[in-house]
């Protein structure tokens, strides 16, 4: 399809672009977390049966870091597939300009990764034989190829903000349990309350000296 002046300018593409970025963002940042979770798992010091004997298996080599890594990772893949999401979500307030834009506002409705119940079912479908019937009356998108270095800069701005909230739960987490900590210390302190003076002496200690 050749780019009018009218398509390069076209908001629905802008937006699927985007959307394209985010969604593939998340994906690299799902696999990152996939090879740090299988390493967790391949790593339990958990004896392992052989024939005839047991073998006991290395000793966890993940180092807390590499379970802070997988805990950022997994944080940061769900920021990207808010962002993709917010994306989805201002769709219907964007207006197309051309036949591309169409096609690109399609895209995105059918490609959205989203819990749509059953993908065979009404409208979805009915949804992707437009798209297929307008791309070959109009042609193609655009190609849209994946920037490396624009990736790796959402992906550094995800794990930085995702280490931001993880920092924030776990200082929360912290003062709470202080807090709880001291409470629990107060109520069982060993140390015994003032006695209550008696009544007399406190009825006696009021009267003025004549």
């Amino acid at each position: 399809m050749a780019q009018s002046t009218v398509t390069k300018h076209d908001p629905a593409l802008g937006l699927w672009a985007a959307w394209r970025r985010a969604q593939h963002t998340s994906l690299v940042l799902c696999r990152v977390q996939q090879r740090l979770e299988t390493r967790i798992i391949h790593n339990t010091g958990i004896q392992a049966l052989t024939t005839g004997e047991i073998r006991q298996q290395p000793t966890p080599v993940i180092a807390p870091d590499g379970v802070r890594q997988y805990a950022l990772a997994q944080e940061a893949e769900v920021l990207a597939m808010t962002e993709a999401l917010k994306l989805q979500d201002a769709l219907p307030e964007v207006a197309a300009l051309s036949l591309a834009g169409i096609l690109a506002k399609l895209e995105v409705i059918v490609g959205a990764d989203r819990d749509i119940g059953d993908p065979t079912d009404f409208p979805w479908p009915h949804i992707a034989s437009v798209l297929r019937d307008l791309k070959a009356i109009a042609g193609e998108l655009p190609l849209c190829e994946s920037n490396r270095s624009a990736t790796r800069a959402d992906i550094a701005a995800h794990l930085k903000q995702a280490a931001q909230l993880i920092d924030s739960v776990e200082a929360e987490s912290t003062a709470k349990h202080t807090r709880q900590t001291a409470t629990s210390c107060a109520e069982t302190s060993a140390f015994p309350k003032p006695a209550e003076k008696p009544a007399e002496f406190v009825k006696s200690s009021r009267r003025r000296p004549t």
